[in-house]
């Protein structure tokens, strides 16, 4: 909790003391719990932001609504700490993030107001859909849904696909559409640009909202004459207004766009749309960063801006200078390099330009760059139709959004084989996002796919020559995994050498002992042996490619080791270590092998280094396991 007091704010633990407020008292209410935020983001980095921007319609919806029994459903979660801190978390508000602490996302596993997983965006609409129709089936008639999704969240096809059963189900949703013109940067698209233009007046909305009351009153506007209506009234309305509305068009009722700073006509507008029976929308316009000056003016910086002095706004950037690079700006870097001298390739992203270091190419070369927004399943078949077309596409995702385009990995790329790079930023342990966003599972998912070559760097170096490699002829559809966070090399910016696909190294000659590893945790194990007494009996080789494996390099370890262990920054079932259990398996060599990786588990959210200590990848766990 925040230094200040809050003369409203301190009487409030949770929705139902927010009630007994007046509505007059909201304004000042939100003021103060925007303070107590910007206090407490200050000094426990966290999603900023996002969360000012959503302060009034946090409170307006608790204020109207009866949470927990009425559900409200959020997306992604980045903009939910002003709802944590009214719904019995603030006191342990400086945990947020922390290992052990409250959890970085709301999850129905922390709270009952939480009431689904929302890391991941555009989900908001099926699973409150979900709920609403479960209310109905169940008999419940009091309960309310209300589904609250970003602007950048509904170029997500999950969200069209949502809408269009909204549409076609019989259900009582509330759609709350939060558009502040952002995801992370800034949004993209048909959907942003429609969004902008879109409006309907309110004295409109008003009468017709009483004109139905009446009919419906009368006994004359039964649910058949009401969809007529309803598909005639729209008609009208966009033949008078020259302005076609998809939301009305598929008889969702909409209403807005409206001030979303206006706390008081925010909970009007909720009032009257609570007793409206049939799917409708609330289109409501934000600020991200509302109520601090530095974050308005640069919202993408501010979404997560680290610790920073609340009072001068200046960020507390530590001086990395003479350190290693981050690997997503070696790849965006390199990206660059590489698209100079070949005019095939081209960049796509899914809305994480500045978080991947897309923003680079974008910058350097707009037309060969593309943010297609919140959209990963089609960023792959995306630049699988550039590929099949003869372009050079790298297309990067985060490891975790990547369980998004599964299907379009196989189908789309894999099985043409399609001369495409699918870069996976933020593979292994990410830290304080925890289980929504750790890149947990790309290993083990994308190793049984045909066609595909996987790869992982063990520094940047390695990075850089990968890139190069994948964008050789002949290649076909190539994945390159590495971590968020710096390398270990500040003289990265080496020359270009083609690395044999398939092919492994020898890091360290040894007797007894094989430890195989993986991407950049190699050099975790490396320094760990050098710094270890009597490591002679120990050999470490970095495997590079899970797939094809180095068959010759396997056959070496296996006729000369008795004792090997794997070590991955990845699910251990499926993934990498069982990958060389397999092949020894298949090839008659018997070595007693000890998978190290993460666990048949969610790993909950804290430091990395935190986290490897959890699993048991920490560097006392891994010599421990050397020496037993």
């Amino acid at each position: 909790m925040g230094e200040n007091s809050f003369e409203l704010l301190d009487k409030i633990r949770y929705p139902e003391d927010l009630r007994k407020l007046d509505v007059e008292q909201l304004p000042q209410l939100c003021q103060e719990l925007r303070q107590d935020i910007i206090e407490e983001v200050s000094v426990n980095p966290g999603h900023f932001a996002s969360s000012l921007g959503v302060v009034e319609l946090t409170v307006a919806l608790h204020y109207v609504y009866d949470t927990p029994e009425d559900r409200i459903v959020w997306d992604v979660g980045h903009q939910a700490y002003a709802h944590k801190l009214l719904t019995g978390r603030r006191e342990q508000f400086f945990t947020n993030r922390k290992l052990g602490g409250i959890r970085p996302f709301p999850t129905p596993m922390e709270s009952p107001y939480d009431t689904f997983t929302c890391g991941h965006a555009s989900n908001s609409i099926s699973a409150a859909l979900g709920m609403a129709v479960a209310a109905k089936l169940d008999g419940n008639q009091q309960r309310h849904v209300v589904a609250v999704i970003g602007d950048g969240a509904m170029s997500g096809g999950l969200a069209f696909e949502g809408i269009n059963n909204v549409s076609s189900t019989d259900n009582d949703l509330l759609i709350v559409l939060n558009d502040n013109d952002m995801s992370i940067d800034r949004a993209v698209g048909g959907m942003e640009k429609y969004l902008l233009n879109l409006d309907t007046n309110e004295t409109y909305n008003h009468l017709r909202f009483r004109a139905a009351q009446w009919l419906h009153a009368k006994g004359w506007l039964d649910d058949d004459r009401k969809k007529g209506i309803l598909r005639l009234n729209n008609a009208l309305k966009s033949a008078l207004s020259h302005q076609q509305n998809i939301f009305e068009g598929m008889n969702i009722r909409y209403f807005g766009p409206f001030d979303g700073h206006d706390v008081k006509e925010v909970v009007r507008k909720l009032r009257q749309l609570k007793l409206m029976r049939g799917p409708k929308l609330l289109h409501l316009h934000t600020v991200k960063g509302k109520g601090y000056k530095p974050a308005e003016e640069s919202a993408t910086i501010w979404h997560a801006p680290g610790k920073f002095d609340p009072a001068t706004g200046e960020r507390l950037v530590c001086n990395n200078s003479g350190e290693p690079p981050r690997y997503q700006d070696v790849f965006g870097e390199t990206l660059v390099e590489l698209a100079q001298t070949n005019p095939k390739i081209v960049g796509v992203t899914p809305a994480m330009p500045t978080g991947c270091s897309m923003n680079i190419m974008m910058k350097a070369m707009p037309n060969r760059a593309f943010d297609v927004g919140i959209a990963e399943g089609h960023a792959v078949t995306f630049s699988a139709g550039m590929a099949k077309d003869g372009l050079m596409p790298f297309c990067n995702i985060y490891s975790s959004f990547s369980q998004r385009a599964y299907d379009n990995i196989i189908h789309d790329a894999a099985l043409l084989n399609l001369p495409m790079v699918l870069c996976l930023d933020r593979a292994g342990l990410v830290g304080e996002d925890g289980p929504t966003h750790h890149g947990a599972f790309d290993i083990a998912a994308l190793r049984a796919v045909p066609n595909l070559t996987i790869a992982s760097p063990m520094n940047e170096h390695e990075l850089r020559n990968l890139m190069y490699t994948a964008q050789l002829p002949g290649k076909g559809t190539f994945v390159i995994r590495y971590p968020r966070g710096n390398g270990v090399c500040t003289d990265w910016r080496s020359p270009f050498e083609e690395v044999a696909v398939g092919t492994g190294r020898c890091i360290r000659a040894g007797t007894d002992v094989a430890v195989i590893t993986l991407g950049p945790i190699g050099n975790d194990v490396a320094k760990l042996l050098d710094d270890m007494q009597d490591t002679k009996h120990v050999a470490h080789y970095d495997l590079r490619f899970v797939k094809p494996l180095d068959e010759n390099l396997l056959q070496e370890i296996g006729s000369k080791f008795n004792k090997i262990i794997t070590i991955e920054d990845g699910v251990r079932n499926g993934g990498m270590g069982s990958a060389v259990m397999e092949w020894m398996a298949d090839h008659g060599f018997r070595p007693q092998i000890v998978r190290m990786g993460l666990p048949d588990a969610f790993v909950e959210h804290g430091s990395v280094a935190e986290l490897r200590q959890l699993v048991g990848l920490d560097p006392e766990s891994i010599r421990k396991e050397i020496e037993a």
